[in-house]
């Protein structure tokens, strides 16, 4: 037998809130991949640890390989004959492709902002959540490094003349955000999931965009507020977590206390002073111009479980 068949598999990834088993979407990605193939992996939760800092999650490890992103950890299972795709035609495939570069491009910019640019919700919600799962001294980090990240991001990829300012560019963000939804939601139709009877790693991408801006406690979200119109989508993630993941239930280890030595205390004072001049380069920042497989049976949806019970 292969060597990494045979060796156990840990999914590094940021842990689980508000009714998620993560709040990250591409740590989502390959947690419900993972669980519509079938394949056995061990969830290890970076949150508390330095790892919030130096690791790039998701991170899949199986004997002597490390695999990150999602692509590459979907294609990795795949090789271990734990594919949630081999029912797919050909045509299937093809629109599984198109539709995954329909979330990159049209949904993600829009998911970044909302999280990470957005103010509002970026100091109530965001910033806090991360902080709070982060070890001193990172928590004063961690948080300003994912937010200038997402903004670069956003205006490397949507910032094109004449739209230079992350204002600018909100509008259309926005506008193909909720494009992009409508024509998920057009394409799932009164379905379960999008190719039949079972999910397929198409399956898996829109889950993990689309449920964290479900289920976020955002204090502004027009996009959320116009994903909620959208019954079939919410539906479609309520069904998933309550078929895959409603038996998990993760239990974080609690943060770990930092013991306050001398040199801790100077790197503190550091921190505090330094902590200042990070905000004001955020600041700066955003307003600043930007030049046949291994799989388990198949689980009823709760809509087939409920037309089976009698009346």
């Amino acid at each position: 037998m292969n060597q990494n068949m045979a060796a156990a598999m840990e999914l590094r990834c940021w842990g689980g809130d508000w009714g998620l088993p993560s709040v990250h979407t591409e740590s989502l990605i390959v947690q419900a991949y993972a669980k519509f193939s079938g394949a056995k992996v061990t969830v290890s939760p970076i949150d508390w640890t330095w790892k919030t800092l130096t690791a790039t999650v998701p991170e899949l490890l199986c004997g002597d390989s490390a695999v990150q992103e999602p692509t590459n950890i979907l294609n990795f299972l795949r090789k271990q004959k734990f594919n949630a795709d081999y029912e797919l035609t050909a045509r299937q495939g093809a629109d599984t492709m198109a539709y995954i570069a329909l979330l990159e491009e049209k949904l993600r910019p829009a998911l970044l902002h909302t999280f990470w640019v957005d103010a509002e919700n970026y100091a109530n919600l965001t910033r806090p959540w991360f902080a709070s799962r982060s070890p001193f001294p990172l928590n004063f980090f961690v948080p300003n490094h994912y937010a200038n990240t997402a903004l670069s991001r956003i205006l490397l990829t949507k910032g094109e003349a004449p739209l230079h300012r992350i204002t600018e560019v909100e509008g259309k963000i926005y506008s193909d955000a909720k494009e992009c939804l409508n024509l998920l939601s057009y394409r799932l139709g009164t379905a379960d999931y999008f190719f039949g009877n079972l999910p397929t790693s198409l399956d898996a991408f829109v889950f993990g965009f689309v449920a964290p801006m479900y289920k976020a406690s955002l204090p502004s979200s027009p996009l959320q507020s116009h994903l909620r119109q959208l019954d079939n989508l919410t539906s479609f993630c309520d069904n998933i977590l309550a078929v895959y993941f409603s038996s998990d239930h993760p239990c974080p280890p609690p943060p770990v206390q930092e013991t306050m030595d001398a040199n801790l205390q100077k790197l503190t004072q550091l921190v505090n002073k330094e902590s200042n001049l990070i905000e004001k380069m955020d600041d700066n920042l955003r307003s600043s111009p930007q030049h046949k497989p291994h799989r388990p049976d198949p689980k009823p949806s709760l809509a087939s479980e409920q037309s089976s019970t009698p009346a």
